[in-house]
């Protein structure tokens, strides 16, 4: 329906349209209708012109209202205050460009597509904002590392010279000058308040001053005074108005002498009182008191500022280290030569409990404490330490009665039968026919005889000291520790370089024990360390002839013949082993391998067939697979792989040989697919996950890369060798920020992680290293990789010696990582002469490595199967660039 034309100007709406909210319905109504029409108007009032119909003051219906809303004033205040604020839509708000300042349908409702809209401009910028956002972080970067290098921290600035005050000596530390004080004069010397005695004289003066008057002035009572006729005055006949206490005249005089009197007297009922009457003893002696009082003056001389700073020194020292005993010891004896023995008393006590293991704490607490006391901590000490003679020793010193230390000493030698200083301090409290008994039985249970034998093995008379050994050996030793005992004792000769005792006492075990395949083996590597070929090879002959079913004894045989280049004799050792351990996979395998090392590959491919049949394990297929790989039948490699396969499908390394040989013929996607057919059978193998992320990386697909390594950590969690791989496949990519965060995450995840914290030495900044190696050490003190990571940090300082120090630790703490003999031997072959480059290569031969990350990627490696370990180690060290 069309609109009805108006009469009025056009800001005048027709009857139909919206009107506003502030005209009157009336008013609009009645204005439009009469003027659409044409008619004349009849005057009439409509209430907006007389105003509301009720007036302000009235309450409004709502009883319950609140206050500021219960009239109909404050209603319309409230209502005014909703128009004004709506948007401004004044000229003044209005600009040509950008329009008026707020939103012009602010107050309008907000409907679903109004909210879409908004929806698609959020996104719209989201997008802007993610396409600018790499190019502004890499600005913000630049500008955070430019403002770092221009004004690094107070901390990084001086972060190496803190680490070297621990290599400032005792002396130079003393010799440092006192700070001065900068404070001002009168801050530097205060003046105190003074407080000075009041003489007698003063006191005298005053009381004088401030006597009482009980007499009047006959003057005052002459011309009105107080002397009246009138009755009631106070010059009255009656008695009572002057008596003897107001006449007291004041003298003004002080005697001293007196109080001093009275205050001796009030000291001395003091010290009556505290009397004991019931034992006629006293709690306090009246006559020592002031005595005591001295006595209780702390007697040292140092000044009480250098006391509070020792105080504060060891209370540092005891937070830092708590299980430090020297700084528990310290501060016991601080607080006891300050005169605070109780404080001292705590202090010890509370060292015990973080160092239960010290000897030299409890023997403090010992002495600290009183007589009953003192006994019980030793009786606590003795039971953290039980091998501890010197706690015994101090237990008998705390013992006033002879039966008593005799019962001590006796049960302190249950303990530690072979102490020769309880057995000195037992006899010397016996009588002479029982101190002679007791001398006996010390004779046999103290290891004078074992030290007269590592005597006579260091003199050369090897006749002599084998023959003590094998007297000696078996006395005071319980039947059920022999076997424990002696081994310990021939581990103890080698460390003394008794090399003869070592070998008398494992004769005689062997002689004891002559089926034990343990002590066998411990004879056989110390012949193999300490003899020679022949020495050993006759041990080995007798021992698989008492231990017919040890095939490592058997396998060491035969390695011994095949290292002199007895081949037929290594053979026959194996033929005998056969007989006596039929289809066993070890001795399978070393037949294998000694023919493949000595070029007989169709001999070991019928061994290998051989042994297949009889003894198929997952082992002797994969020596198989990789017989025909090394020998480049590759076909043939594949078959035996397959049947492999389907008989161990779960056995990780056949599927990573079958990546690998795809992989070595350009296969890419072959190789894909096996390794993840390998994944699905053995979600847990770590070389499965590297070896297909590896390949990833290989053939540029790095996104790809890094979700696989992603998805590796989710199926196994705390898992280092893992999380290395995704902190250096950033660091390849050129993303050192996530490298280290990545790192960051590692180390929280795997905390005890050595090959961990060893990467992140050498991802900080050179400044950092030593920080970060310090803290590594302290997660992983005796970890191979931390203590390689360190002999390399040194070494990239040029510090040769502390450096070659740390090689000769790592080496020693793990002998079978084969990337610290190499990172050893380039060492010496840069800064060792000729002997110790021999040395070091004669070592790593001995102790035969087999792993390490640099070793398994050369040794396992198809080109190199026959190579020697002195081959294998100068190509390691020739891979090895120190970049670091």
């Amino acid at each position: 329906m069309p609109c009805c034309p108006t009469l009025g100007p056009p800001e005048v709406l027709c009857c139909w349209e919206p009107h506003p909210e502030s005209w009157g319905a009336e008013e609009t109504l009645g204005s439009a209708l009469w003027k659409s029409h044409g008619k004349s108007a009849t005057g009439f009032t409509t209430r907006s012109d007389i105003g509301p119909a009720r007036d302000a003051n009235d309450p409004v219906d709502d009883r319950h209202a609140p206050p500021g809303k219960r009239t109909v004033g404050d209603q319309m205040k409230k209502n005014q205050a909703a128009d004004d604020d709506d948007e401004d839509l004044n000229d003044t708000n209005y600009d040509e460009f950008n329009g008026y300042a707020g939103s012009l349908f602010s107050s309008g409702p907000y409907e679903k597509d109004d909210e879409e809209a908004d929806a698609i401009y959020a996104a719209l910028d989201k997008r802007m904002d993610e396409r600018r956002k790499e190019r502004r972080e890499q600005r913000e970067k630049e500008e955070i590392e430019k403002y770092r290098m221009e004004r690094p921290k107070i901390q990084q600035q001086f972060s190496d010279l803190k680490r070297k005050l621990a290599e400032v000596t005792e002396e130079e530390w003393l010799s440092i000058p006192e700070v001065g004080d900068a404070r001002n004069k009168r801050q530097r010397n205060p003046r105190y308040e003074k407080l000075t005695p009041v003489p007698d004289s003063f006191f005298a003066k005053h009381l004088q001053t401030g006597e009482n008057h009980t007499s009047v002035d006959p003057r005052q009572t002459q011309f009105g005074g107080l002397n009246t006729p009138y009755p009631g005055g106070l010059n009255t006949p009656y008695p009572g108005g002057m008596t003897p206490g107001l006449m007291t005249p004041g003298t003004g005089e002080l005697d001293m002498r007196k109080i001093g009197q009275a205050r001796n007297t009030l000291m001395d009922m003091r010290l009556s009182q505290v009397s004991d009457s019931v034992s006629g003893q006293t709690v306090v002696d009246p006559k020592g008191y002031l005595t005591d009082l001295n006595s209780m003056i702390p007697t040292h001389g140092g000044d009480i500022n250098d006391i509070k700073k020792a105080r504060l020194l060891l209370k540092s020292v005891r937070e830092t280290n708590p299980h430090h005993p020297p700084a528990w010891i310290a501060s016991a004896r601080l607080e006891e030569v300050t005169g605070k023995l109780q404080v001292a008393r705590n202090l010890i006590m509370k060292g015990t409990e973080m160092c239960p293991k010290s000897e030299d704490v409890w023997l403090e607490a010992a002495r600290l404490q009183p007589g009953d006391t003192a006994k019980a901590v030793v009786a606590q000490a003795v039971r953290h330490l039980p091998q501890s003679v010197r706690i015994y020793i101090r237990a008998a010193e705390l013992e006033t009665d002879i039966r008593a230390k005799k019962r001590v000493l006796r049960k302190a030698l249950e303990h530690v039968p072979n102490s020769v200083r309880l057995w000195k301090a037992a006899v010397e409290l016996e009588e002479p026919e029982d101190a002679r008994i007791m001398l006996s039985r010390a004779v046999e249970c103290c290891p004078t005889s074992v030290e007269d034998a590592e005597e006579c093995d260091r003199a050369g008379s090897v006749a002599t000291c084998q023959a003590v050994m094998r007297a000696v050996i078996g006395i005071g030793i319980e039947e059920e520790d022999r076997k424990h005992t002696w081994m310990e004792d021939a581990d103890s000769c080698v460390a003394h370089n008794a090399l003869e005792c070592a070998r008398a006492i494992y004769a005689y075990a062997l002689q004891v024990f002559p089926s034990k395949k343990s002590v066998w083996l411990r004879a056989a590597y110390f012949e193999k360390n300490h003899g020679t070929r022949e020495s050993l090879e006759a041990l080995l002959q007798r021992a698989v002839a008492h231990c017919p079913k040890a095939e490592v004894l058997w396998l060491m045989g035969a390695k011994s013949k095949w290292l002199a280049g007895d081949v037929p004799a290594a053979r026959s050792i194996l033929a005998l082993a056969f007989q006596a351990n039929p289809n066993s996979e070890e001795i399978w395998l070393a037949a294998v391998k000694l023919e493949s090392e000595n070029d007989e590959y169709e001999r070991a491919r019928r061994l290998l067939a051989k042994a297949r049949s009889s003894a198929p394990t997952a082992r002797v297929f994969m020596k198989s697979v990789k017989l025909e790989w090394v020998q480049d039948n590759i076909r043939a490699a594949q078959d035996l792989c397959e049947e492999a396969l389907r008989h161990y499908e779960d056995f990780p390394k056949l599927w990573m040989m079958k990546g690998q040989i795809e992989e070595q013929k350009e296969m890419m996607e072959k190789a894909r697919e096996a390794y993840n057919q390998g994944l699905k059978k053995c979600p847990h193998s770590t070389p499965l996950w590297l070896l297909l992320s590896r390949l990833e990386e290989k053939i540029g697909q790095l996104t790809r890369a890094r979700a696989i390594l992603e998805k590796s950590r989710l199926k196994n969690p705390k898992n280092p060798g893992l999380w290395l791989e995704s902190v250096r496949l950033e660091y390849r990519a050129g993303l050192k920020n996530i490298a280290n965060t990545l790192m960051a995450k590692a180390l929280q995840e795997c905390p005890n992680s050595g090959i961990l914290w060893s990467e992140a030495i050498f991802l900080e900044a050179r400044p950092q290293r030593r920080t970060k190696s310090v803290d590594a050490l302290k997660k992983c003190e005796h970890d191979p990789h931390v203590l390689l990571a360190v002999a390399k940090l040194f070494w990239s300082q040029r510090k040769i010696t502390k450096a070659r120090e740390w090689f000769h630790r790592t080496v020693k703490i793990d002998s079978d990582l084969g990337d610290a003999w190499a990172f050893f031997y380039k060492f010496e072959l840069q800064h060792g002469t000729e002997e110790q480059q021999e040395e070091v290569r004669k070592r790593c031969e001995s102790a035969e490595p087999r792993h390490g990350e640099l070793w398994c990627a050369v040794s396992k490696d198809i080109a190199n199967w026959q190579k020697k370990i002195g081959d294998i180690l100068r190509l390691v060290a020739g891979r090895i660039k120190n970049t670091f």
